[in-house]
Formats: C-alpha cells, structure tokens, sequence
C-alpha cells in the first residue's frame, strides 16, 4: 500500500514539474534584422528576463525586460569604409502565452523599448511568439520584433531559448 502511495506521488510531482510554467523566466536570443535596418545591422543578440503568473492553464501572464543588441554592419561606398552605429534597445513590457497544448504556445509582449546609444529615442514595442516546450523548464521560441524608432521600423526574426526558474503551482 506505501509503496503504491510513494509511486504515486512521485508520477503526480514528476507530472507538475513537467508542466509548470508560472515562474521567473530567463531566456537568450540571436536574430536577423529586416526592412529599415537590414542594410546597417549584420546580427542581433538578446536577453530576456520576467515573470509569467498562471491564473489557469490555458493563459500566462507577465512582465519582462532585457537587452536588445544589432551589431552593425561594415559598409564600403567604393573604397571608403564607412562606421555605421550599432543598435541598443532595453525593452519593459507586459506578456501574455496561450497554451492550446501542453508542449504549444503562442502570445506575444508590448510594451516599451528605450534606445540606449546616441540617436535613438526607442520606441513601441512589439513581439508576436510562437512557442515550443523542449524540456520540463525549458522552452524554444521563435519571434518577430518591432520597435518603431523616430520614422523608421526596426523588425527582427529570432529564435530564442528560455529557461524557468521557481516554477510552481500551474498545471497542466
């Protein structure tokens, strides 16, 4: 009968850590660049960190920050090469995941992004995803961004990996 119980338990706990995903999240990015800034950005790096809250099992809620970094490309006129300014972003916004499945979700975050070098005001932030869980606190995204900075579109594709931390009480 304990034994029964034990084994129990243990397929209920394995259960809740596999499908928890309330909790601080920490995550890193690599993309490309399109439209506007295709021309001056060569790659993009970024870190992401928040907290997503599970009022249910279908939806997540949150807030997250993070550094946004396109490292500028060499651009040669002729025989003259020309420094263009690397881009720097530090996004604050709210985020929501729907989780039609357990391993599935989609959602996105807006809010705002501050431009950290010279010239660059920042701008709305948006950032549509698509998510793959991969792992019981580990999850694989792809997203598109953008920031509207002064008259142009800054807009990304990446592909991101997020880990959770602390994850609790949501199941799934």
């Amino acid at each position: 009968m304990i034994k029964r119980i034990v084994i129990l338990l243990f397929c209920g706990l394995a259960y809740i850590s596999v499908h928890a995903q309330e909790g601080f999240k920490i995550g890193a990015q690599a993309g490309l660049p399109l439209g506007d800034f295709n021309e001056r950005i060569g790659v993009v790096i970024g870190a992401d960190m928040g907290y997503m809250w599970a009022p249910n099992k279908i939806f997540d809620l949150g807030i997250k920050t993070g550094i946004i970094h396109g490292f500028a490309e060499e651009f040669r006129e002729g025989t003259i090469l020309e420094d263009l300014p690397s881009f720097q972003f530090a996004p604050l916004a709210a985020s929501v995941r729907i989780w039609p499945s357990k391993t599935f979700s989609f959602g996105g975050d807006i809010g705002q992004a501050f431009g950290l070098n010279e010239g660059n005001d920042g701008g709305l932030y948006i950032r549509p995803q698509l998510g793959f869980q991969v792992g019981p606190k580990s999850e694989v995204n792809f997203s598109y961004t953008s920031i509207n900075v002064n008259d142009e579109k800054w807009a990304t594709v990446t592909l991101a990996y997020v880990y959770t931390f602390l994850s609790a009480r949501h199941f799934r």
